[in-house]
């Protein structure tokens, strides 16, 4: 996510990248009231939780915390409401196959702001083994010791 492609990350699910191996990504806009939109544009979101279900025929997002407005009184909704994310139908019928005859979960991995509005970029994911995990684990620390050993030689 870069500033010069006219998005603004708001939101990253690290989590989801150590839990689970993600296959497919694909991009959803989501149904907000006004109030949620102005925390959003101030950062006050989170998706460490949150999960995507199919529910008849549509995709919700659960869990997902948006902070009530500060400025907002009357207007302010439930921060952990079932909201509603835009997709083509096709798009839905595809995850859902997905889920259940292969076995995967949708997870959402980050929200962020694209030409004004408002973006979950969501996976289809298959859940890591705790083996799996390790060796992940393993890889980042020897990548980390490499860059360092390389810093150190260059000075």
């Amino acid at each position: 996510m870069s500033q010069s492609s006219g998005e603004k990350l708001i939101a990253n699910n690290k989590k989801a990248y150590h839990d689970y191996f993600i296959d497919e990504e694909c991009e959803a806009g989501i149904e907000l009231f006004g109030t949620e939109v102005k925390s959003i544009r101030m950062g006050k979101c989170s998706i460490k939780e949150s999960y995507v279900r199919i529910k008849n025929g549509e995709a919700v997002i659960l869990g997902m915390n948006v902070s009530p407005y500060e400025m907002g009184n009357i207007f302010n909704k439930d921060p952990l409401r079932t909201r509603k994310l835009l997709l083509h139908k096709t798009e839905i019928r595809k995850l859902d196959r997905a889920v259940l005859t292969e076995g995967y979960t949708i997870v959402p991995l980050r929200v962020y702001l694209k030409k004004g509005l408002v973006k979950v970029a969501i996976g289809l994911a298959r859940g890591k083994k705790l083996y799996d995990k390790r060796e992940s684990i393993a890889k980042k620390d020897a990548k980390r010791a490499a860059e360092r050993d390389f810093k150190v030689r260059l000075r």
